[in-house]
This record gives C-alpha cells, sequence and structure tokens, in this order.
C-alpha cells in the first residue's frame, strides 16, 4: 500500500512543526516547507524519521517568489501520493490602516492568502483527490484593526475555504482551523497571557494537542467541507455586547 503524503508550509517552527509530527504520527510522508528556520526544520525532518516516516525539506521564500505554486509541483515530483495541503506559513505584523504602508499589505496577503489560494489551485489540479486545510485564526471573529493587514488577510483565506469547498467538491475537501492562545509569541509577558486567559470562556490557555485533535476530526471525517472550526476556547464567541443591565451591574447601581 502506497503510504499517503501532507505538504505543510511553514512546518519548521510553532504550530507547523506540530502539525507535521502529528501527521507523521498519523502515517503520512510528510513534504516540510520552511523559509529561513532551516535548523528548526531539520530537527523536526529528524523527528518525523525517527516515528518511521519520510520527510524531504523544502526551502521556499513566498514573499520573494511569483510563482508559489511551483512549490507543490516539485512536492508532487517526490511524493506522487500527495493528498493533503496544509497551509499552515504564516506572516503576522501589527499596524492599524491608517500605518499600514503598500508594502506590508502586499506582504500579508502574499504568504496569508495569496500563496494559500495559488497552492490550492494546483493542488486540486494535480491531485486527483484530496483534501486542503487552512490555518487560519480565531482573531477572524474580530474587528481587531490594530493588525488590520493581517487580519484582512486571514478573513479573505477564510472566505476563500469555503469558496474553495465549494469549486472543488467532491473530488477535494477544504476546511479550516482557527486557533486561539495556544503558542503565543515569545515576547509576550505572563501578564499578557493571563489577561487573555480572562477573556475565554473556559478560562484555560490551549494545547497544540487540541489543534492536532481538530486537525485529525477534519482528516477523518469525510462528511465535512467548507467549515472554519474555531480551537479557542470560546474566545471567538465571546461577545456579549453592552447593555443597560450590564451598565448597571458595572456601575453597582440601576439604569433605566
Amino acid at each position: 500500500m502506497t503510504t499517503p503524503a501532507a505538504l505543510v508550509t511553514g512546518g519548521g517552527t510553532r504550530l507547523g512543526a506540530a502539525f507535521a509530527l502529528y501527521l507523521a504520527e498519523k502515517g503520512f510522508d510528510v513534504a516540510l516547507h520552511y523559509n529561513s528556520s532551516r535548523e528548526q526544520a531539520q530537527q523536526v525532518q529528524a523527528d518525523i524519521v525517527a516515528r518511521g516516516r519520510r520527510c524531504d525539506l523544502l526551502q521556499w521564500d513566498f514573499l520573494a517568489s511569483d510563482d508559489p505554486a511551483a512549490l507543490l509541483d516539485a512536492t508532487l515530483q517526490a511524493f506522487p501520493n500527495l493528498q493533503l495541503l496544509l497551509n499552515s506559513a504564516s506572516v503576522y505584523d501589527a499596524a492599524p490602516t491608517g500605518q499600514t504602508t503598500l508594502e506590508l499589505l502586499q506582504q500579508q496577503f502574499k504568504v496569508n492568502c495569496f500563496t494559500p489560494f495559488l497552492l490550492t489551485a494546483r493542488f486540486a489540479e494535480k491531485v486527483g483527490k484530496g483534501q486542503v486545510i487552512n490555518i487560519l485564526d480565531n482573531k477572524i471573529a474580530y474587528q481587531q484593526y490594530h493588525y488590520s493587514a493581517y487580519l484582512l488577510s486571514k478573513k479573505s483565506l477564510a472566505d476563500f475555504t469555503t469558496m474553495a469547498a465549494m469549486e472543488f467538491a467532491p473530488r477535494i475537501r477544504v476546511n479550516g482551523i482557527a486557533p486561539g492562545v495556544v503558542m503565543p509569541g515569545v515576547v509576550r509577558t505572563s501578564d499578557y497571557i493571563d489577561w487573555r486567559i480572562d477573556g475565554i470562556p473556559l478560562k484555560h490557555q490551549g494545547k497544540t494537542d487540541n489543534l492536532c485533535q481538530a486537525l485529525g476530526y477534519l482528516i477523518d471525517n469525510d462528511f465535512v467541507t467548507g467549515q472554519c472550526l474555531f480551537v479557542d476556547g470560546g474566545e471567538g464567541i465571546n461577545h456579549i455586547g453592552r447593555n443597560a443591565e450590564t451598565y448597571a451591574a458595572q456601575q453597582g447601581g440601576d439604569e433605566r
């Protein structure tokens, strides 16, 4: 029996690495894309090989490339049995709309939206049957203009997930995962993390295992497509809204 293969973009670090290792444990050979994190990618590769699976490293700079879909072609040459495309590579830069330059806008969209768009199109063209899973962000439930270009690129990717699911069904299933507070940036303080957790209905931080369980669900359930699975402890639905009753409770009085 031929071993199925998965292409994981941004697989050298953080969530991408966790997903790649999970896929290896699930029986996939892995084409592991990275940009500049070669040493980290080599460690992930070694861990995958130690699990008895094949792993090839593919270096690609999506910002510098005018044809990111060529990465899919290179993957198919090495792994003819490619069955899964996991779009995890991302850039994340803060700036409100008024401080967003054309260069920043183009960078966020090129990596976070245009690249998965073009990879998905090539995947659907070249692969007879399979699935695409896009890694989003639970911030797509918000209007956080402090990350204007980044957030808009992820919202666009979420809409594309639904659109592509319609276009490429029934051969290709396309879904998304929107992580919450799981692996905050290394510059985040413990006070900041506690503050974020306070806004999560389930009152605790997530783990990479939670996201891998979501990935496994989407892979195994062949009756799910066009969905975005929020894995964020309910943070994305925590929008009760302000009203007279909550105002009165906050003020310790009554307001009619």
